[in-house]
């Protein structure tokens, strides 16, 4: 398409290579730089606006310099030269650009400073898409001001977020709010916040300081503050899902707890990692699971929320190019193939409207380009491997970080949808612990498609969990523990009134979240303890559950601890332990695990019962002191609540001794650790005022497939043992940071 040329733009040579002013970078990406012609001198004094029109002609203000992009001053013209093919290319020639007509418009250089090594547009985020048709494929209300998710929407360190979608949890699928006459509400400006880089922020629990955050540990993170983010950010999710739990569904809405959570932590400055980097992240484990992308993003691991490419430009010698920072391969594209130490990635794009089919060719552009860069540079990528759990209509995606890889070739290919797309084979970097090996083994175990080594028993309970428990031993030739009795749960050895009113609800199907009537939600404060997924929101000093006496149906919420194993658990043999308790299964954080079974004993003991406990490695007291300073319930505080019930940890006023030493389940073959990735927790079931109380498991934090679940045995304080010269302190082999050296 041919167009008219203004009489006053500057003419340009037919034999100038206009191919020297073409950049391969999407424009939205790039900051503008204007060069000035040969010989002219700059100069941009403050009060000058930065963008002034005039005639291309002149006259120029002083300071500015002409903006035309073809233009060559005549003695550096150089004969336009063949492309060479560099190394780790493509192979692919471009189509020839046509050229842009001189815009009459002319720009201040920019100054020295903004030429940073690291550009700051990671993933092409100098500027933010505002598409209407992004927000409603988002589902996000358009009158929200809300920043639309587009395919590179990350954690950026200047992102600031809306204030309505911080104090706003829904997000509706209309493109716009109506008023009762049909007409559309006008958004409403609102305040944004954005933190200072150099302010401390603290978070307090109960009046404690939970962790302070200060420029350094947003930079560079630990373990700790990644730990503490993650238990933040999880908590916190947990608390809204159970807020919106008891509001009335409404049509049309989608509920994101885990968007509302990283918001109010993104603008509350509660992350880590916020310096991007090539390699690994300090904090970050290979092999750590996360079941939201957000949780990647607050601890630096990748940082787009949707895009499956991070990266940023960096500046080599002269040049500044794209590399990849990490990928996600989440089977979001047909082509992607990967198994153990080899991952062929497909590249991104091309399959606009639809998630899991290519409908255009893909292009060199954005993270492709990032990645054949990387290819030359030979630069280590962050693989981070998305994978289905569970059955096909409740599977969660569950992504495991994989470690560094390196991409060894490129190439383009013709995919199952007929369109060209760019494929990329990552070979890890050898020397790293096992992660997605691991869960590879496990799926080929419960296919039967390979054997797993040192198995005793298929099924230790026989039969009487739903979930068979296997015990392994691939240690030594010892072939299995001490004889006892499986029994999944408590035994009361005679009838024991309760202390707490324990009469059951009236109920007519499930127990519904908010319900009034409910006298099961009002003895747990007017809410339900568990989520819709089974998931329990806080540690409470005791939790309500319906029993026996109640009415209700059997799948009521209130539930959980009464249901029996949900993953699939394996008793193994330790290397220094004795026998430990670990699962097939990746287990989300605050999901129920088992509860302690075995016989309920009498407190009142006399010398030679109590010798007798000393010799009883399975005794469960509910009366020892634990580690007071574990938080793991959300900080009320972010939510501008007060402190109630909800933060309350103390167990003590219910004493509960359980001997598994002869009759148990899996529960006494869980390890003590100071350290620990399990918590328990009271549960009292109603049944008539009949003493029906529980000690349930639950996950502190999101655990791995094959990692040992371990629990706090805590201190014994009574004044009994501590005068009893026979009572033994157990030495601790937890081997954690935080190892007190004994337990018991």
């Amino acid at each position: 398409m041919e167009r008219d040329i203004c009489p006053d733009s500057v003419p340009f040579s037919s034999s100038l290579d206009k191919s020297k002013v073409l950049n391969v970078k999407p424009l939205r990406s790039l900051v503008p730089v204007f060069p000035s012609p040969h010989g002219f001198t700059t100069f941009s004094p403050p009060q000058v606006p930065p963008f002034v029109c005039t005639q291309p002609s002149g006259p120029f203000p002083p300071g500015f310099s002409p903006f035309n992009p073809f233009f060559v001053p005549p003695d550096s013209q150089q004969h336009p030269q063949t492309p060479t093919n560099q190394p780790g290319g493509f192979g692919f020639n471009h189509p020839t650009q046509t050229p842009s007509v001189p815009l009459p418009s002319f720009r201040t250089p920019p100054p020295p400073a903004a030429r940073a090594q690291f550009a700051g547009a990671g993933n092409g985020d100098e500027g933010s898409s505002k598409k209407s048709s992004r927000n409603r494929e988002a589902g996000i209300n358009k009158g929200e001001s809300v920043r639309s998710v587009t395919e590179e929407d990350a954690c950026n360190d200047n992102r600031i977020w809306a204030a309505p979608y911080v104090s706003s949890f829904n997000m509706h699928i209309t493109d716009a709010e109506t008023t009762s006459n049909g007409e559309k509400q006008k958004s409403k400006s609102h305040k944004r916040v954005k933190c200072n880089q150099d302010t401390k922020l603290s978070l307090s629990a109960v009046g404690d300081i939970f962790m302070t955050f200060d420029a350094r540990q947003r930079a560079d993170g630990d373990r700790e503050s990644v730990t503490h983010i993650l238990t933040t950010f999880d908590a916190l999710r947990r608390r809204l899902n159970q807020i919106e739990d008891a509001k009335e569904a409404n049509p049309g809405v989608i509920r994101r707890s885990d968007l509302k959570a990283g918001a109010i932590l993104m603008n509350k400055g509660i992350r880590t990692n916020m310096k991007r980097r090539i390699g690994f992240v300090p904090g970050v484990e290979v092999g750590d699971i996360f079941f939201f992308r957000f949780e990647m993003c607050l601890v630096g691991l990748h940082a787009p929320s949707m895009a499956g490419i991070d990266y940023m430009s960096i500046k080599f010698e002269q040049e500044e190019e794209p590399v990849a920072l990490s990928i996600v391969s989440s089977g979001a594209y047909e082509d992607n193939v990967g198994d153990g130490d080899v991952l062929i990635y497909s590249g991104q794009g091309g399959n606009i409207n639809r998630k899991d089919k290519q409908v255009v060719d893909q292009k060199l552009e954005r993270g492709n380009l990032a990645l054949e860069r990387s290819l030359r540079r030979a630069t280590e990528v962050r693989v981070i491997r998305g994978m289905n759990v569970g059955h096909s209509n409740s599977a969660v995606k569950v992504y495991v970080y994989d470690g560094l890889y390196q991409i060894q070739e490129s190439w383009i290919e013709q995919g199952k949808s007929g369109f060209n797309v760019f494929k990329y084979k990552l070979v890890r970097v050898p020397g790293q612990p096992d992660a997605f090996k691991i869960w590879k083994s496990v799926q080929q175990w419960k296919e039967g498609s390979t054997t797993r080594v040192g198995v005793i028993l298929p099924d230790l309970t026989s039969g009487a969990e739903t979930v068979p428990v296997s015990l392994v031993n691939d240690i030594d030739d010892e072939r299995g523990p001490a004889y006892f009795t499986y029994f999944p749960t408590l035994k009361y050895l005679k009838p024991v009134k309760s202390i707490i009113s324990s009469f059951g609800c009236n109920c007519r199907g499930p127990c519904l979240p908010g319900d009034a009537n409910c006298s099961c939600v009002s003895r747990n404060g007017g809410n339900l303890p568990y989520i819709g997924t089974g998931i329990i929101v806080s540690q409470k000093s005791l939790v309500h559950e319906c029993g026996p006496s109640c009415s209700c149906s059997a799948n009521c919420r209130n539930r959980v601890s009464q249901t029996g194993l949900k993953v699939h658990l394996e008793v193994f043999k330790t290397k220094d332990k004795g026998w430990g308790l670990r699962s097939w299964d990746p287990i989300r954080a605050g999901a129920f695990i088992c509860e302690y079974a075995g016989e309920v004993v009498d407190k009142i003991k006399g010398d030679e019962d109590r010798d007798q406990d000393e010799d009883d490695e399975y005794i469960f007291d509910a009366a020892r002191t634990y580690d007071s300073s574990f938080q793991w319930n959300y900080v009320s505080e972010l939510l501008d609540e007060m402190p109630g019930d909800t933060n309350e940890t103390d167990k003590t006023s219910l004493p509960l001794t359980i001997s598994a030493k002869n009759v148990g389940n899996v529960a006494r073959f869980m390890n003590h650790s100071c350290a620990p990735n399990v918590f328990w927790q009271p549960v009292l079931r109603a049944n008539n005022n009949e003493s029906d109380l529980h000690i349930a498991f639950y996950a502190i934090k999101h655990i791995p497939p094959m990692t040992e679940l371990t629990y706090d045995y805590g201190i014994i304080q009574s004044e009994t043992h501590s005068n009893n010269a026979r009572h033994r302190r157990k030495i601790c082999l937890c081997g954690s940071s935080k190892c007190r050296g004994g337990f018991g």
